[in-house]
């Protein structure tokens, strides 16, 4: 029997990764918000590695926080190790990895929800959008309550038709033992979604107590405390360790004679897994040459024993993972607490989307998260944080929010998934980036805090002293710019302590920075600032002046972006009257839709000269019209 249960402005269906961020952010622009999930219990849950951040991640997760969300304080909160990753290479590369702790992690953000004001947290099983001439207008649950919304945004995660795979074992269910999604799925079909069905897994979790750690090597956190969060301020200081072990020659001699055994050699996983992390059996066949592989031992917190064997994702048969994992050193006695395995589930094909995240097909409703085809839970929190923002800017009456390439990796994931779709979960790499210099793990608050501010999401108080920080960056290397070093004998021993040449003449302080030997510390010592400078201040004076060239390519390129971004192509567009195209270029432009001139060539399949045909229609004026005009 169904009944009328409440109103909102908007309705988060989920609360993993991107759902939380999806709910803060549209309660926290005023929205009201109703966050429904399957189980209370699994808010912010971790099925897979308990960490956050890495390469690109990290990044993200600063972005996520430079525009007001939440992942980074959580973190920043719960975490057991922090570690600063790729400090030997360029600052385009670097970012912060934590551990987490996986049940203290998903209790804050738990607490931070119910303490929300403007959202109500509830436990049920979505099963339907109520849809009325194109537009989502709420949702029905499993027990016939109807809840109306302004907007609302599907963050489902694996949990769409989930099926768990252990070797012969398979059985309906989402990550962790949770009940799976199985009506909506359905629905979403009949909607006339095109739904496409991946996969991912994970290792097998043991008993810390049972690892000879003598035989592994330890991974310690970093001494110097660090954060994710521009707002964190205390740190935790009493880091636990991670371990490493490799592989033997046993353990993949073992993995080849079960090959057959193996869900997906044998033909039983129909999804496709990501590329970038793959299973063991898959590393195995497709690295044969490799004689082992890095397993990481990571502990999943404080308060209990499980810790999981990062590298040893795999969905064999649970004996065959035991007796793998005795074939690896430290782990030669270990206690098997719960089994690796693989999960299919359905996500939607992501070029059936905006760049808000609202759906073509579908006016007010937006999808987040591993939904949308990607993986890991920072991809997942910041297409949650957009999906929110935008759909309670558009229940309030507000103009959508879309995050360019050149400003966030939020920006290039988004863009990557609207306009070229994905075949495979997707995962962001820093190279997926073109201009990776620019989106740097030191800068997100200088890309985004003044966007975070200006919708609401930044507080005056954290905004003000983003204004002061700004203002000592420029001053500082307005002062560098003006002071001339000359050669003393105190100079020259400087330089040479950093194992420089000599000047032969004076130079400019922000010169004399530019050198790749000297570093920010070294220019103070000559020449000192009237006040000295925070950390984070001196970090990016020295990486944008001695980087400035770079910089100033890369701010070029996107300069000759901004025009193509700027090329607006309209809605009534007729691509079949645009004489010249390719057929593979029409179909593509069709399916997509693109915005602008920029966003069309980078459609797969949309080649320059498609581009040039479609910049001379535009700028001739040749608009086609609609048929039905």
């Amino acid at each position: 029997m169904k009944y009328h249960a409440g109103s909102y402005d908007v309705i988060v269906i989920g609360a993993g990764h991107a759902g939380v961020e999806a709910g803060l952010a549209s309660a926290r622009l005023g929205a009201k918000t109703l966050m429904v999930t399957i189980n209370l219990d699994m808010v912010a849950f971790m099925p897979c590695n308990p960490s956050v951040g890495g390469p690109a991640k990290g990044i993200v997760v600063r972005e996520i926080d430079a525009l007001g969300g939440e992942m980074g304080k959580n973190i920043d909160k719960t975490h057991i190790q922090m570690r600063m990753l790729n400090t030997g290479k360029g600052p385009a590369v670097r970012a912060l990895r934590a551990q987490a702790d996986k049940f203290l992690y998903q209790h804050e953000m738990k607490k931070t929800i119910e303490n929300e004001p403007n959202i109500t947290l509830l436990q049920g099983m979505v099963e339907k959008l109520i849809v009325e001439d194109g537009v989502c207008k709420g949702v029905i649950t499993q027990t016939g309550a109807i809840y109306d919304s302004k907007a609302v945004v599907i963050t489902t995660g694996t949990f769409l038709r989930g099926k768990i795979i252990m070797g012969d074992v398979q059985y309906l269910s989402g990550p962790n033992n949770q009940q799976p999604s199985i009506k909506l799925s359905e629905h979403l079909e009949e909607l006339g979604f095109d739904l496409v069905r991946f996969k991912t897994g994970t290792p097998p979790r043991v008993n810390s107590a049972s690892i000879d750690y003598s035989k592994t090597e330890i991974q310690p956190g970093d001494e110097v405390p660090r954060a994710f969060s521009y707002e964190t301020t205390e740190y935790i200081t009493d880091q636990l360790p991670c371990w490493l072990t490799y592989t033997s020659t046993e353990t993949h001699t073992l993995i080849d004679e079960n090959l057959h055994r193996s869900p997906m050699y044998s033909g039983v996983i129909k999804g496709t897994g990501p590329r970038y992390c793959p299973s063991i059996e898959d590393k195995v066949v497709r690295f044969n040459d490799k004689p082992r592989h890095q397993i990481f031992l990571e502990p999943e917190g404080r308060n209990t024993q499980e810790v999981y064997v990062q590298g040893l994702s795999t969905s064999l048969p649970e004996e065959v993972q035991r007796r793998i994992l005795s074939t690896i050193p430290g782990l030669e006695n270990v206690q098997m607490m719960r089994a690796g395995y693989a999960i299919e589930y359905d996500a939607i094909v992501p070029t059936q989307l905006w760049p808000t995240l609202e759906t073509k097909k579908v006016q007010n409703l937006y999808t987040a998260g591993q939904i949308n085809g990607t993986s890991g839970y920072e991809e997942a929190a910041g297409q949650g944080i957009m999906a929110g923002i935008n759909a309670g800017r558009r229940a309030t009456g507000q103009d959508d929010l879309i995050l360019s390439r050149s400003e966030a990796y939020i920006g290039v994931l988004i863009d990557d998934l609207v306009t070229k779709g994905t075949n495979e979960p997707y995962r962001l790499l820093t190279s997926r980036a073109e201009y990776r210099l620019l989106l740097r793990h030191d800068n997100a608050d200088l890309r985004l805090t003044e966007i975070g501010h200006k919708i609401g999401l930044i507080s005056s108080e954290r905004y003000e002293g983003f204004t002061v920080k700004k203002a000592e960056i420029e001053a500082e290397k307005e002062r560098l710019q003006s002071i001339i070093i000359k050669p003393t004998a105190h100079v020259q021993e400087t330089i040479r302590s950093a194992g420089g040449t000599e000047l032969k003449d004076g130079i400019r302080a922000a010169d004399l920075l530019k050198r790749p030997e000297m570093n920010y510390e070294h220019i103070h010592a000559l020449v000192p600032a009237e006040k000295e400078l925070g950390p984070d201040v001196a970090e990016q004076v020295e990486i944008q002046v001695k980087y400035e060239g770079y910089i100033q390519k890369s701010l070029q390129q996107v300069d000759r972006l901004k025009k193509m971004e700027n090329k607006k192509i309209p809605e009534n567009i007729d691509y079949d009257a645009i004489h010249g195209l390719a057929n593979e270029a029409r179909q593509k432009l069709k399916e997509v839709c693109p915005l602008s001139v920029a966003q069309a060539s980078r459609i797969s399949g949309v080649n320059p000269a498609d581009v040039s045909i479609l910049l001379v229609y535009l700028e001739q004026g040749r608009i086609a019209k609609v048929s039905n005009e």
